[in-house]
């Protein structure tokens, strides 16, 4: 069993998704257009065929996959957290500092109470992000 966060973008999937795999260093391996579906599959605008579909973004063994919707479908909402949890504490400040560009620091990286390392942010797109290390 895996499981998989999926994200879901308000038009701007390609922007975000091209962000996380320059700071997480991965590549796409799926990125399909609503302008590529079968024609009767699905219903959008034309103003959404260029649009996201479905990305799946892969990256030292993990899977982001994410789309854009349309607008009356979507939801900002901060009920959920992706958390990247790494060894090395330089590589998590690292990473915490590349998708902090942009977007607003919840806590700083800093010592956790707990042992390692913590740190909580809302990026550029309004995802929220947890990274911690173990040393």
């Amino acid at each position: 069993m895996r499981f998989n966060p999926y994200l879901t973008f308000n038009g701007n999937c390609e922007e975000a998704m091209n962000f996380y795999k320059a700071v997480l260093n991965g590549e796409f391996t799926s990125l399909m257009r609503f302008s590529e579906a079968p024609a009767g599959v699905m219903q959008v605008p034309e103003s959404a065929n260029n649009l996201i579909m479905h990305c799946t973004l892969e990256f030292e063994g993990c899977t982001l996959m994410a789309s854009d919707t349309l607008e009356e479908h979507f939801a900002q909402g901060n009920h959920a957290s992706l958390t990247i949890n790494v060894n090395d504490a330089g590589k998590a400040e690292t990473l915490f500092n590349g998708l902090l560009d942009g977007g607003k620091a919840i806590m700083p990286f800093a010592d956790a109470f707990w042992g390692g390392k913590f740190g909580m942010l809302t990026d550029r797109f309004g995802i929220q992000w947890m990274l911690t290390s173990d040393h």
